[in-house]
């Protein structure tokens, strides 16, 4: 059974190096507890959703006055 491999393993780890294995099992179970009590991943919303509901201003694609070049510039 893989929990008496995992036992016999951790007999072998120095004893000063335990406390890192508590941690990395401790918190791993903690994950997983989280995992099952999480909301389902929602799957990505569909390209165009939003088609025809607005228009792109023709003012959109023109140069940006100096002034507001500069500020993003920082000059």
């Amino acid at each position: 059974m893989i929990q008496d491999q995992l036992i016999e393993e951790i007999k072998l780890i120095p004893e000063d190096r335990l406390p890192e294995i508590y941690d990395l099992i401790h918190y791993f179970r903690l994950g997983l507890k989280q995992d099952s009590t999480a909301a389902p991943i929602k799957s990505e919303r569909p390209i165009g959703l939003a088609k025809g509901g607005f228009q792109v201003p023709a003012s959109f694609f023109e140069p940006l006055p100096a002034d507001l070049l500069d500020a993003f510039e920082g000059r």
